[in-house]
C-alpha cells in the first residue's frame, strides 16, 4: 500500500526561507529514510512500555516470593505511576533542548538499570523505590512525539503520530504475553526476577542501536530549540495566568495519590510524612510558578512580534482532551477484568482476555484517529471523537448481567475504538502549536493523560462502576463543548524564527 514520503525544496521570499512539503510513495515496509525513523522510534517507545509494565503479568509470583500484603500489591501498582506525571513535563523540556536521539536513547539506558534493581530488590522498600522510579519509563512517548513530528510533514503527521503511539502502546500488552512464557522457561521462586531482568537487556541493548541510527532531523533541515528552558514559553500576559492554572491539577494529582496512600485509606504513609509531602508539593508549584514568570515576565512589559505569538489555550485544550481519552483508558483498562468477572461471573482468564479488547484497539484505531486529523480536519475529528467516546461509555453505565455477554463485549470494543481513536487524534494537533515547543507541549499533554487516569480511578473508589462510566461520559460531554467553542482550527503555516533572525514557513494543513 503506498505511504508517504517528503520532498524538501527552497525558495526565498523577502529574504525569509520558506520549506513546502509534497507527497511521493514509500512503502510502510521501508525501512529507509523517515520510515525508518518512525520504526526505529515506535520500537524504542514499545520498550519504554515493555519496560514500565513489566511488573504487571509478574505481580501473582512477585506476591508470593515476596510475601507481600495486599495492600503493599496496591502501593507497588501506585508507585508505578505516580513519577510519569512530572517526569513527562520534565523530559519533555530536555528533548525541546537536547533533541529526541539522546533523550530517548538515555531513557532506554537508566531504564534498564532501574529493571536490573527492581529485579534485584530483596524487600517491599526496596521493590517501591524501584518501581516509583521506573514511572521514569513512562515518559519515553513525548519524546517519539517530537521525533515524529521533525520527519513527517503536517498533512501526514497525525497518522505517523498515530503508528507511533498505538504500535508502541502495544508493549505493555506484550509484555503481559511474554513475561509469564519466559517465567515458565527459567522456573523456580526467581524466576521473575530473571523475566524482569530480561526487559532491562532488551532496553539496554537498544539504547545504544538507537543512539547510532537515527537523527534529529532530515539532512539540512533545522531543529529549532526554545529560547530559555525551565518552563515553557507563552506570549501574553493572559496566557501567563493560564499556564500557572493548568499547572495546578498536575500537583493535584501527586496530592491524591499521597492521599490514598495515606492514614485516611491504605494507611501506609504516617499522618506526619502524607503532610509532608503536601508540603513538598506546594513547594515544588511556588518554585515552578517562580521559573515561569523568570522565563516570561517580559510578555508583561512588552508585545511580542504576531510572528512569535501562539494561543496558549490551544495547548490547554489538547490537556484536557487527553485528560478525558488516554486518562480515561488508563483507569478503564484497570477496572475492566474485574467488572466483567463480577458483572457476568466469568472465570479470571476470560475476564482479562475479553478486558484485553480494549488496549488491543491501540494498533490500528490510534492510527486511524491520527489519519483522520489528518484528512477530515483537526477539530472535526476531535469533536466526532469526543461525541461517540461520550455516547459510549454512557452506554457502558448501563450494562448490568442481564445483558448478552456477546453485546457487553461488542460495545466495550466499540468504545475502545473511539478512545483510542481519540488519543490518535489528539497527538496529531500536538507538533502543530509551536514547533520549537512540541516536546513540551507532548509532555504536558502526555502527564495530563496520567492525571486523568488518577482522577477517574479516585472516583471509581468512591461509585459503582456504572457511575464511574457515567462520570467520564460527563467529562467527554465537557470538554467536547469546550473544544467546540474554544478550539481553534490551526492555521495555514506556522512560522520560526532562525538563530539568524529569518523565518521558515512550516506547512501546517
Amino acid at each position: 500500500m503506498p505511504f508517504w514520503d517528503a520532498l524538501v525544496w527552497k525558495s526565498s521570499i523577502s529574504g525569509s526561507r520558506v520549506f513546502f512539503m509534497s507527497e511521493a510513495k514509500l512503502s510502510l515496509l521501508s525501512f529507509k529514510g523517515k520510515m525508518k525513523i518512525l520504526h526505529m522510534t515506535w520500537i524504542a517507545f514499545f520498550l519504554s512500555f515493555y519496560v514500565w509494565f513489566n511488573h504487571a503479568p509478574l505481580m501473582a509470583s512477585i506476591r508470593d516470593t515476596m510475601g507481600l500484603s495486599g495492600q503493599q500489591v496496591k502501593v507497588i501498582l501506585i508507585m508505578n505511576v505516580a513519577l510519569t506525571i512530572p517526569a513527562r513535563v520534565i523530559i519533555g523540556m530536555l528533548v525541546d533542548k537536547y533533541g529526541p536521539r539522546r533523550m530517548y536513547s538515555a531513557l532506554l539506558f537508566i531504564s534498564s538499570f532501574l529493571c536490573f534493581a527492581f529485579a534485584m530488590s530483596k524487600n517491599f522498600e526496596q521493590l517501591a523505590i524501584t518501581r516509583f522510579l521506573l514511572g521514569f519509563a513512562g515518559a519515553g512517548f513525548v519524546i517519539g512525539i517530537r521525533m515524529v513530528s521533525e520527519w513527517f510533514p503536517a498533512k501526514e503527521v497525525g497518522l505517523a503520530e498515530g503508528i507511533y503511539g498505538g504500535w508502541g502502546n502495544f508493549g505493555s500488552a506484550t509484555a503481559a504475553m511474554t513475561l509469564p512464557l519466559i517465567m515458565l522457561f527459567f522456573g523456580g521462586d526467581n524466576a521473575w526476577r530473571y523475566a524482569a531482568g530480561m526487559t532491562g537487556i532488551l532496553s539496554l541493548v537498544f539504547s545504544v542501536i538507537y543512539f547510532f541510527s537515527v537523527s534529529d532531523t532530515p539532512k539540512g533541515s533545522t531543529y529549532f530549540k526554545p529560547k530559555k528552558s525551565g518552563a515553557m514559553e507563552i506570549t501574553s500576559p493572559k496566557d501567563f495566568f493560564f499556564y500557572l492554572l493548568v499547572n495546578v491539577p498536575m500537583c493535584a494529582a501527586l496530592a491524591v495519590l499521597a492521599w490514598k496512600l495515606g492514614p485516611a485509606n491504605l494507611g501506609l504513609l504516617s499522618a506526619t510524612l502524607t503532610h509532608t509531602i503536601y508540603f513538598v508539593l506546594t513547594g515544588i508549584y511556588a518554585f515552578q510558578a517562580l521559573r515561569i514568570y523568570q522565563i516570561n515576565k517580559h510578555v508583561f512589559f512588552e508585545t511580542l512580534p504576531e510572528i512569535e505569538q501562539y494561543k496558549f489555550k490551544q495547548v490547554a485544550i489538547i490537556n484536557l482532551s487527553y485528560f478525558v481519552t488516554f486518562g480515561s483508558e488508563l483507569a478503564v483498562v484497570s477496572m475492566l477484568p474485574l467488572f466483567f468477572l463480577d458483572t457476568f461471573g466469568l472465570s479470571q482468564t476470560t475476564a482479562g482476555l475479553l478486558a484485553g479488547s480494549f488496549s488491543f484497539t491501540n494498533l490500528f484505531a490510534r492510527p486511524l484517529g491520527g489519519l483522520l486529523s489528518d484528512k477530515a480536519g483537526r477539530k472535526r475529528s476531535l469533536v466526532f471523537l469526543l461525541s461517540g467516546l461520550s455516547i459510549g461509555y454512557f452506554l457502558m453505565g448501563q450494562i448490568n448481567a442481564s445483558w448478552p455477554l456477546s453485546m457487553a463485549v461488542l460495545l466495550t470494543f466499540s468504545c475502545a475504538m473511539l478512545v483510542t481513536s481519540g488519543n490518535g487524534a489528539v497527538f496529531a494537533m500536538v507538533p502543530l502549536i509551536k514547533r520549537r515547543l512540541t516536546g513540551q507541549v507532548a509532555g504536558m499533554a502526555g502527564a495530563y493523560g496520567n492525571v486523568g487516569a488518577v482522577s477517574f480511578l479516585t472516583v471509581l473508589s468512591f461509585v459503582s462502576p456504572q457511575l464511574f462510566f457515567f462520570v467520564i461520559a460527563t467529562a467527554a460531554i465537557l470538554t467536547l463543548s469546550i473544544v467546540l467553542f474554544f478550539f481553534e482550527e490551526p492555521a495555514g503555516h506556522m512560522a520560526e524564527v532562525l538563530p539568524d533572525g529569518t523565518v521558515k514557513m512550516i506547512e501546517v494543513t
